[in-house]
């Protein structure tokens, strides 16, 4: 009885000593790698696990908002030992890598709340159709991580006529954002959608599906004449045109499929007579359009339906005239002089 609890006692004591030295061990302050800070100082327990009561000491100034930074790993060491911590586990690695996370105001976001703010508003459209340009340039400006709200318009002045505007924001539970020049002006434009033009054409070229795109352009611009992409496909230019142009009614015109001194297949076709002569068109035309047309053998200019390309049609109501002889077979055949 007595040896066993000798034995006992002696294993409890055994284990208490093997507890005591492997505690220190598992508090060891261990260097961190990669650490993640939310402000303007990184401190003993940002880079160390197990810092103890001296967690909250501040080693070094802190990167700027959304960046990350390097510190060899010897210098971190050094650094925290100068504090007082001690007997630090470096691990394996050669540098401590800092981020400083970050929420990023951007001038896109800017100038969506702008429109949002303004659609509907001083008589203009949604804010889909809403084009906002700001007076000065934009960096993207950057806050704690941790504001997340969405930004707040404390003050919006506009001028209908010009569409100038002055706009300021806050960020409700950011105190960085305080700090930042959250103050805009600049003009709003209100655009619609237009045909124009991807590259130039010449005169007369045929536009093509690949030729346009829809764009949005200010309503001020486009007026009531333009042309829809789908109908302006298979037309051609009036006249030359350039890149980027907005298409208009006046702009376009039928291909032409007869030109002008063009040679000419004429084709004349009534119940019981169909006749094929060449000719000359004195005047270009689209199909359908009717031209005149010099009838090579009877030397006289016609009027003829222009068919398609280098080809036109007399019907039984326009005149036609050619050098032939009346049939004899048939005395009431039309004679063709």
């Amino acid at each position: 009885m007595i040896r066993t609890l000798i034995a006992s006692a002696l294993a409890f004591t055994l284990a208490g000593e093997a507890a005591a030295q492997s505690e220190p061990a598992r508090l060891a302050p261990r260097l961190k790698e990669l650490v993640s800070i939310d402000s303007e100082f990184v401190r003993a327990g940002d880079l160390v696990q197990n810092a103890g009561a001296l967690a909250s000491v501040a080693v070094f100034r802190a990167p700027d908002l959304g960046h990350t930074g390097s510190v060899p790993a010897e210098r971190v060491v050094e650094a925290l030992r100068s504090h007082g911590i001690t007997g630090i586990d470096a691990g394996h690695f050669a540098e401590v890598v800092v981020t400083r996370p970050s929420r990023t105001i951007t001038r896109a976001e800017i100038t969506e709340r702008i429109t949002q703010a303004l659609a509907g508003k001083f008589g203009l459209g949604d804010a889909a159709s809403l084009s906002v340009n700001l007076d000065r340039e934009l960096r993207t400006m950057h806050v704690e991580a941790s504001a997340t709200s969405d930004l707040v318009v404390t003050r919006l002045q506009v001028e209908p006529r010009s569409g100038r505007f002055d706009a300021s924001f806050e960020l409700p539970g950011s105190r960085l954002a305080r700090r930042l020049p959250l103050r805009f002006t600049g003009t709003v434009t209100e655009t619609v959608e237009a045909t124009t033009l991807v590259r130039a054409l010449r005169n007369g070229e045929v536009i093509k599906p690949d030729d346009v795109r829809i764009e949005r352009r200010p309503k001020s611009e486009v007026g009531t004449d333009t042309v829809d992409d789908r109908h302006a496909v298979g037309l051609s230019a009036a006249r030359p045109m350039r890149a980027g142009q907005i298409l208009r009614t006046a702009d376009l015109t039928k291909p032409q499929l007869v030109q002008r001194n063009e040679i000419v297949t004429i084709h004349y076709s009534v119940p019981g007579v169909a006749l094929t002569v060449r000719g000359k068109a004195t005047e270009g035309g689209a199909a359908g359009d009717i031209i005149g047309v010099l009838n090579a053998q009877s030397n006289r200019t016609i009027q003829a339906t222009v068919a398609g390309p280098g080809q036109v049609v007399v019907t039984a109501t326009q005149p036609f005239v050619a050098a032939a002889s009346p049939s004899v077979d048939n005395p009431a055949q039309p004679r063709i002089q």
